[in-house]
């Protein structure tokens, strides 16, 4: 059964998918018909510890550092234009292959040279996140992100996070200026 979460919401995934480690996590979205140049979105995955900051060289997961160090979270691959219906990226996490150091896996979507091309997220619309059970397919939590982002370039979408020995997702929504550098700034 999926649960859809609103903002701010979280899920145990340890007790709703019990004896589940591996997830597909599917992040989607369309771009709203504008002329002029494509759209490129990219989700990432940022292996943070307890203080909000990345845990090593490769613990920020994209489309030029398609692992991290343990292979705990794979990146899939880029598609560079959005079309086509379901999930347009997706990560793949093994929860029992994340490191101890890493307490949060955080997923965001930035706009590849949104300050170039003049884009932001107000230009985009319907953008989703779900986590996928990797064994059957069932999706187990989906947040859509309702939220109107006018000048954003980086949307957090949500995180999976250790609380208590047991994993967690919590839907997260937050929109930041500056891109993917600047995202990647603030948590070194």
């Amino acid at each position: 059964m999926m649960i859809n979460l609103t903002k701010g919401g979280n899920i145990n995934l340890t007790k709703t998918a019990p004896n589940v480690t591996k997830f597909k996590i599917g992040l989607g979205w369309d771009i709203n018909k504008y002329d002029g140049i494509d759209f490129d979105l990219d989700a990432s995955a940022a292996l943070l510890n307890t203080n909000g900051k990345l845990t090593g060289d490769t613990s920020f997961v994209f489309f030029n550092n398609p692992s991290d160090s343990a292979g705990s979270v794979v990146y899939s691959g880029d598609n560079r234009t959005g079309k086509g219906e379901g999930h347009d990226e997706v990560i793949i996490v093994d929860l029992s292959k994340v490191l101890n150091e890493v307490d949060f896996i955080r997923f965001a979507v930035t706009i590849y040279e949104a300050d170039k091309r003049n884009q932001n997220f107000g230009q985009v619309s319907n953008a989703f996140i779900e986590v996928i059970n990797d064994g059957t397919g069932e999706v187990v939590v989906r947040y859509d992100l309702s939220e109107d982002f006018s000048v954003e370039t980086c949307v957090i979408t949500g995180e999976l996070y250790r609380h208590n020995g047991e994993w967690k997702f919590k839907a997260i929504g937050a929109g930041y200026g500056g891109g993917l550098e600047t995202y990647v700034n603030g948590i070194q």
